[in-house]
């Protein structure tokens, strides 16, 4: 189709002419239209992105909220394994540690919480800077109370086999049988029945028959068996450790060498009349760190023969 051609009205010939257009006239045209169509063109952009959005922004705004769902799920996850730490932590030190005997874990520490003004810089200037330094606010001192529980649970669990052998190694039953009755105990003898003189009684007596099986009270090492003519005729020293140490004295025979590991309830003598001694009958002795103790503190009268046997029996295995 031919060009559309612009025809002029000439007054001075009253006559119409074909008006040519020149090169400034077209720039000019060509310069309106396209400035016309570059703002009709963002008009339309910004109308569509601000009522349709792009499907890229659409995109990234689904992906954010998918994070900020995360993150809100992750903090409440946080805010639960912190409780159960906390539920720990208050067992350890009202339980564990009070039976233990160890000192509680200080708040301030096993609370957890760091320091420092720059820790979260990394997370600054964007647009959930906020929520995302709160969650990580939360993990790091969740992983700083974890770690202290886990070191107390270490703690406890070396202390607790500790515990576990001192208890074995404590001399905690009778060394004969139960309805052997009880002679002199810890007292100040006024005349000794041998030797006339007063001077004190550091041990328990067992009225027995001369022959009658005695046993380790606890575990430990056999530092002495023999008659070292000290007035216990024939006697077994027992080293249990943690400052304990038993005698068996006036025995007619021992049962065990020096240096041999035993545990409570082994048969490790019989019972006698040697040394300075009137009449049948068996002297227990507990020394702690060098102390003498009562030994009627470290053992139960009441149970029956039966089962006084029963557990010697379990105790020295088959």
């Amino acid at each position: 189709m031919p060009g559309r051609k612009n025809y002029v009205f000439d007054t001075v010939n009253l006559q119409f002419r074909q008006h040519r257009r020149n090169w400034s006239e077209k720039l000019t045209r060509f310069s309106l239209f396209l400035v016309l169509s570059v703002c009709a063109t963002l008009i339309y952009s910004l109308i569509f992105h601000r009522f349709f959005g792009s499907p890229k922004e659409e995109l990234l705004q689904q992906r954010v909220d998918e994070l900020k769902l995360s993150y809100t799920l992750l903090e409440r996850q946080i805010d639960l394994s912190s409780r159960t730490v906390a539920e720990l932590r208050s067992s350890d030190n009202s339980s564990y540690r009070a039976v233990l005997d160890m000192p509680q874990i200080p708040s301030d520490i096993s609370e957890g919480g760091a320091g420092g003004t720059n820790r979260m810089a990394d997370l600054n200037g964007y647009m959930n800077s906020e929520m995302m330094m709160k969650v990580r606010s939360k993990f790091e001192d969740l992983r700083t109370q974890t770690n202290i529980q886990y070191n107390s649970l270490t703690e406890l669990s070396v202390r607790a086999e500790e515990w576990k052998d001192m208890w074995e190694h404590l001399p905690y039953i009778r060394p004969v049988n139960v309805t052997m009755r009880l002679g002199d105990g810890m007292k100040f003898r006024e005349k000794h029945p041998v030797l006339g003189s007063p001077r004190w009684h550091f041990g328990q007596d067992f009225r027995c028959p001369e022959g009658s099986e005695v046993y380790a009270t606890g575990a430990g090492t056999v530092e002495y068996a023999g008659n070292q003519h000290d007035g216990f005729g024939i006697k077994v020293v027992i080293d249990h450790g943690y400052g304990y140490r038993t005698i068996y004295g006036h025995l007619s025979k021992y049962n065990v060498r020096r240096g041999q590991k035993v545990s409570r309830g082994d048969f490790i003598a019989l019972s006698g009349n040697t040394g300075t001694s009137t009449g049948p009958h068996l002297h227990y002795q507990i020394d702690l760190f060098g102390a003498h103790v009562n030994p009627l503190w470290y053992f139960e009268d009441g149970m029956t023969e039966e089962e006084y046997f029963m557990m010697i029996d379990f105790l020295s295995g088959p």
